[in-house]
């Protein structure tokens, strides 16, 4: 799972799936399976930071929950 902060998904998105960034390059391919908008970079970072926290990791689990079932039982 990865969690980031931009300003532009497109690019950051195809920054990843081309292995530009170092820290991601091993996990490719990328897919995004959830998204959150905010109106200004402040709460978008304070957003980031609870969401890479422990109690923020648990919350994307519980709400992705359904995602992860089923996207193993179409392999």
């Amino acid at each position: 799972m990865y969690v980031g902060c931009t300003k532009n998904i497109k690019k950051r998105l195809e920054e990843h799936t081309r292995g530009y960034n170092f820290s991601t390059k091993m996990r490719l391919p990328f897919i995004i399976i959830y998204l959150e908008a905010c109106t200004n970079q402040e709460d978008a970072i304070q957003r980031e930071r609870y969401l890479k926290s422990t109690a923020g990791r648990r919350f994307l689990r519980n709400r992705l929950r359904g995602y992860w079932s089923s996207s193993f039982d179409l392999a």
